[in-house]
């Protein structure tokens, strides 16, 4: 008796074994991923953090002491806000520059002594030409002289929850001293859009005019990736090139923050990366094997 046409039992075999090698793999966990990191270990830190809820969603030397360098002035524009709020000041308010403002190092306006900037223009200035000549007139005229104005940074920065910043300068010129964290950072950026979302907007410009020439800035992030609405780069020698990173697009807002990196064009990628990391499902859960830029 001939034996009847093996191919469908083979063929039903074979689709079994398929569906179970489907069945497994969905109920294994996410393979690991390798992330590229654009600093040495001993400089970076990084941080992401789902804005409306608060879950920290990755995170390396977050609570690390880093130089903040220019990240500070996200500080002094909380403070000219709050007395934008309060009142004290009116965005039409003239700031004057002092000798001390004006002998600040680039980047800066170049004011000269004795001239002033409206609060409008400065903190376009802050925001996206990172004024340091601008942001020490800025701590000067609120604070009565810059080193009472670090005073009131640090303790505006106990008062939101940075429990690792000290802050000694309107600008983050370099100082030993002057010191964050990664995740005191997030705090602060988060901050900022939740206490100022009237003023938020400053922080997605990417140039302004002034006194009939166009100013632009260099925080690319601006108009790379869609969704990103601001906020502000940073860099001194001490600190590598650091970056806050807002992220507000199809129902998500996410705080990035990455310090150290060895030249703003690989921190621009690593953000990009983080952020579609942390829009990815399939990243839920996965753990991530770190190459450091030693490595």
């Amino acid at each position: 008796m001939p034996l009847s046409n093996p191919l469908p039992l083979i063929q039903r075999v074979f689709a079994a074994l398929a569906l179970l090698v489907l069945l497994a793999g969905c109920a294994t966990t996410p393979p690991d991923s390798v992330l590229a990191v654009p600093a040495p270990a001993q400089k970076y830190a990084a941080i992401v953090v789902d804005a409306r809820t608060g879950k920290q969603l990755f995170e390396v030397n977050s609570t690390a002491q880093r130089y903040p360098a220019s990240l500070t002035k996200m500080m002094t524009l909380y403070l000219l806000f709050e007395a934008l709020e309060a009142g004290r000041v009116t965005k039409e308010t003239q700031i004057p520059v002092s000798d001390h403002a004006a002998s600040q190092p680039p980047t800066k306006m170049r004011f000269r002594r004795g001239e002033s900037i409206d609060v409008d223009s400065a903190i376009r200035a802050i925001v996206v030409k990172s004024a340091n000549d601008v942001a020490v007139a800025v701590g000067e005229y609120l604070g009565g002289s810059e080193e009472q104005f670090a005073a009131m940074m640090t303790s505006k920065a106990r008062q939101l929850g940075m429990t690792s910043t000290t802050f000694r300068n309107a600008s983050g010129l370099p100082d030993d001293s002057q010191m964050t964290t990664a995740r005191d950072m997030a705090v602060l950026g988060m901050a900022l859009r939740q206490r100022f979302p009237q003023q938020f907007h400053y922080f997605s410009e990417s140039d302004f005019m002034f006194r009939g020439r166009l100013v632009r800035g260099h925080n690319d992030m601006l108009g790379r990736v869609r969704g990103v609405d601001g906020i502000k780069t940073g860099y001194i020698r001490a600190s590598g090139f650091n970056i806050v990173t807002s992220y507000n697009a199809d129902g998500r807002n996410l705080i990035v923050v990455v310090m150290g990196a060895d030249s703003a064009r690989q921190r621009n990628d690593h953000v990009e990366a983080l952020i579609q990391r942390s829009l990815s499902p399939t990243m839920d859960g996965a753990k991530t094997r770190l190459m450091f830029a030693e490595q």
